[in-house]
């Protein structure tokens, strides 16, 4: 794979590949099952399901959702048993007409030159895979055998098409092309535009695009409604404001997807000290047709709480070079820290906005600025004097 071949750097996860996120330096505080994992696979056991036989109902799907093991054990069976089966149908027919035990040549038989199971097989396989009967072949002489010709026949084009078509549609999933839409290791929370925001950011690594991509997001957490129900895993959608201003994204290069942090997020009223002992999950979900086969994909990623950077924003990864734009993508994940107010965007709406929360001085601006700020004024003043 590319990520372990050193070609690809570790600021950002390829969606399939959860083995090559770097373990964290420091033990993470205990905390719930994550529900969705970097890797987009969903941690969910389904458990005491009473009614298997639906799974038959859609044998198809079945056959699909499988492992690659367990398909080549069914694909090599399947065949195996169908010559088995009229194999032995065959040595029946031979043996009820007489075939085997033919005295005289003036004897006609069913089907020619079978004597034993082993030629009633081989009989059977050239039948169903048409092979070519060579000294083998059916006669006039039986109805029944021309009965199970054409029962045999069937029954071997109804195998290969589902068969092939499960096999086909294993090796063209749209999970695969999932495997070059990738997401930034962490999320941000940062000011633009004089508003708090929540960003994530995306790419895709190869030059065939994704049409109409679209991104939306969840957050995932424990909750109680007013009657006193507990709602283990609370699904609340949260608004997106695509760069390009439509549902739709033009993913030709790495783009920022941000959230503005309003009263109708489920953000509102998360600080960044609140943010570090808050128990949520914010589930990434990117969706678009695949350009080469027309088929819908989809790629999942989430972040938790220790997940999200406050004060941070993604450096820039797009410049001019040559007539040219061109991506470095070894900047994919890298974020730098920007002046964010530590406050939720809940008391930045009280106080009139980041315009006039700025006008308060050690309340603005994370600790680290105010601790700098703070020294060069006591330096200014001690030139001053």
């Amino acid at each position: 794979m590319l990520s372990r071949k050193g070609l690809i750097p570790d600021d950002y996860v390829l969606t399939r590949l959860a083995e090559d996120v770097q373990p964290p330096k420091f033990k993470a505080k205990p905390r719930k099952a994550r529900f969705v994992a970097k890797n987009g696979t969903c941690n969910v056991a389904h458990t005491n399901i009473r009614e298997q036989g639906r799974f038959l109902q859609d044998v198809f799907t079945t056959l699909v959702d499988l492992k690659w093991l367990h398909t080549l054990i069914i694909f090599t069976m399947s065949f195996l048993c169908s010559w088995l089966l009229f194999g032995m149908i065959w040595w029946l027919v031979a043996f009820a007409h007489g075939d085997l035990d033919q005295n005289g040549d003036d004897f006609i038989p069913c089907v020619t030159d079978i004597h034993s199971f082993s030629s009633a097989f081989l009989f059977s396989i050239e039948v169903q895979v048409t092979i070519g009967f060579g000294g083998r072949m059916i006669t006039e002489e039986c109805v029944s055998a021309i009965i199970i010709l054409i029962v045999q026949n069937i029954v071997g084009l109804v195998i290969n098409a589902i068969m092939l078509g499960c096999i086909f549609m294993k090796t063209a999933q749209a999970n695969r092309r999932a495997e070059t839409l990738i997401f930034s290791k962490h999320a941000v929370i940062s000011v633009r535009n004089n508003k708090l925001c929540f960003m994530v950011r995306i790419g895709d690594l190869r030059k065939s695009m994704i049409i109409s991509a679209t991104v939306r997001m969840q957050v995932v957490r424990r909750t109680t409604t007013e009657e006193g129900e507990m709602v283990p895993l609370d699904q609340i959608d949260i608004h997106m404001d695509n760069p390009v201003g439509t549902n739709g994204i033009f993913l030709v290069s790495p783009l920022i997807i941000c959230h503005v942090i309003d009263k109708d997020s489920p953000l509102y009223q998360l600080s960044s000290i609140d943010l570090q002992h808050e128990d949520l999950e914010v589930i990434v979900v990117l969706e678009g047709v695949v350009e080469t086969t027309g088929i819908t994909t989809q790629a999942r990623t989430s972040y938790v709480s220790e997940e999200i950077l406050w004060g941070q924003r993604f450096v820039p990864t797009v410049s001019e070079e040559d007539g040219m734009y061109a991506v470095d993508y070894s900047k994919f994940g890298n974020t730098m820290k920007v002046p964010t107010p530590c406050c939720s965007a809940k008391k930045l709406d009280e106080v009139g906005g980041i315009a006039l929360f700025k006008m308060n001085e050690g309340v603005t601006l994370r600790p680290s600025v105010r601790r700098r700020r703070r020294s060069t004024v006591a330096r200014r003043s001690r030139l001053e004097s």
